[in-house]
């Protein structure tokens, strides 16, 4: 691991699908143990490189109403923020030995060849797109180009260039955070579609399980402060105009 001046990890376990017990186990310890074996490896190698980057998610938080999360607020309850809180502990081996950490609170990143939106397009292309369940949980969101240059831009201290770098937690999110049917609202209307199917809660629970709860239907009412506050400049702060980009 000598010689690298950033090193980014970003592999896990796809969350999607039903929470079984091994799938529950293949999500934590892909996170935590490859996080660990690399942070173990930085931390005792003799070029240390200057910034360790690593994946986290917004799920750190729980589902939390319609209060604002910063990078400050507390984690939640459940499986996932326990799994976030293993997930981001597990860097301080190269924290402790001097490099710079940064952990990425990713909320749902937006792009055309994969993730999230991917899966919703086709019953919303057919006209069978709604809300999830009353449509009122928060879903914090990213387009892709937005998440590659914030990630660009937090390494804009690699060389000790910047003089307030970003460090520890950042919450990887667009400013503006919209309810489920808000965003599905906004979806329909950029298809140029009706959006009157919603998913009821209870179907998705006999479906998914305990990831219904923790994923699909948390509210994380996410604000991105760290990157706000280093005057980061978003292309996509609003959810019209990233779909706008992907779709039409």
């Amino acid at each position: 691991m000598d010689g690298f001046d950033v090193v980014i990890h970003l592999s896990g376990e796809n969350i999607a699908g039903r929470w079984t017990d091994q799938k529950k186990r293949r999500i934590r310890d892909s996170r935590v143990f490859s996080t660990d074996f690399l942070s173990q490896a930085l931390a005792k190698s003799e070029k240390k490189p200057n910034t360790f980057i690593c994946a986290s998610a917004i799920g750190y938080y729980g589902s939390r109403g319609d209060e604002a999360l910063t990078e400050e607020s507390l984690s939640g309850d459940g499986f996932f923020p326990e799994v976030c809180r293993e997930w981001e502990f597990a860097t301080e081996p190269a924290s402790d030995a001097g490099i710079r950490v940064v952990n990425l609170r990713t909320g749902i990143v937006l792009s055309r060849s994969g993730g999230a939106l991917r899966q919703m397009l086709l019953p919303f292309k057919l006209g069978l797109g709604g809300r999830i369940g009353d449509g009122r949980q928060y879903w914090s969101w990213i387009h892709i180009a937005d998440f590659i240059s914030a990630v660009q831009h937090i390494l804009c201290d690699v060389g000790g260039r910047a003089s307030s770098p970003v460090h520890a937690p950042v919450n990887m999110v667009a400013p503006n955070p919209l309810t489920n049917a808000e965003f599905t609202r906004v979806l329909a209307n950029v298809l140029k579609r009706p959006a009157l199917l919603p998913a009821p809660a209870f179907a998705l629970r006999l479906v998914f399980g305990e990831l219904a709860d923790e994923g699909l239907l948390a509210s994380a009412r996410v604000v991105p402060k760290k990157l706000l506050e280093s005057a980061f400049q978003f292309r996509f702060p609003e959810l019209k105009s990233a779909f706008d980009d992907l779709l039409i």
